[in-house]
């Protein structure tokens, strides 16, 4: 009997342009996203918002409550346009929440140079990740079940640090981070591209929190190793 190639040149064009399209979409909804990220870090700065300001741990349980619940809302309703209603909720609370950190920030004299030196590196990690994911014909789905024990155990090493305080453990915490969020950013987008993920949503989701995280992490460093209280 002969073979039929299902895959015939249209099919595959087809399938190399809904990638596309995802991967636009992404990008589209991950810079929207930024608006009210910015937004409710604004608004908590102007609050002084913080979880935290009682107990630390039960502030960090929390805080993975509402995260968590947004995140279940966002995936059960990723089909919808209430998905992308949920998603900017979702980076206006995470906006909130960067309050904290952009207060201790501000606390140094050089902290606006602290927060932009975060944000352009975070930008340039972003960059460099997202063009070398889209454009090589390696497959990183490999790295995705190391990624996710990496995220699990520095979870657990950050809940364990609320009650040690170790300031050597929070920067090997926020290094290790920033190691792990770039290998999220270079699996997530290598997934889009290669047909693994297929909604914009999910895909900016991911995106978004690796993002958020490296930023989060490269200002605590910059804090410790360059803060200037003068």
């Amino acid at each position: 009997m002969e073979n039929i190639n299902t895959y015939t040149p249209s099919a595959t064009q087809d399938v190399a342009e809904r990638q596309q399209r995802v991967l636009r979409n992404t990008y589209a909804l991950l810079a929207a996203s930024m608006v009210p990220t910015v937004l409710g870090a604004l608004l908590g700065v102007q609050m002084k918002f913080s979880f935290f300001a009682g107990s630390p741990f039960i502030g960090f349980l929390l805080f993975l409550g509402v995260a968590f619940g947004f995140m279940y809302g966002i995936e059960r309703t990723k089909n919808s346009g209430m998905g992308v209603a949920l998603l900017l909720g979702f980076t206006f609370f995470m906006g909130l929440m960067l309050s904290r950190i952009l207060q201790a920030a501000l606390g140094f004299s050089n902290g606006g140079t602290l927060i932009a030196m975060a944000a352009g590196g975070t930008g340039a990690i972003f960059c460099a990740l997202a063009g070398v994911a889209s454009t090589t014909k390696r497959d990183f789905s490999n790295i995705g079940k190391f990624l996710f024990a990496g995220v699990i155990l520095l979870l657990l090493a950050a809940a364990a640090n609320i009650f040690f305080q170790v300031p050597a453990l929070s920067l090997a915490i926020s290094a290790i981070a920033i190691v792990l969020f770039s290998g999220y950013i270079l699996y997530d987008i290598n997934r889009i591209v290669h047909g693994g993920e297929d909604n914009y949503i999910s895909a900016t989701l991911s995106v978004y929190l690796s993002i958020y995280n490296i930023f989060v992490s490269l200002l605590q460093l910059l804090m410790a190793f360059t803060g200037d209280r003068d």
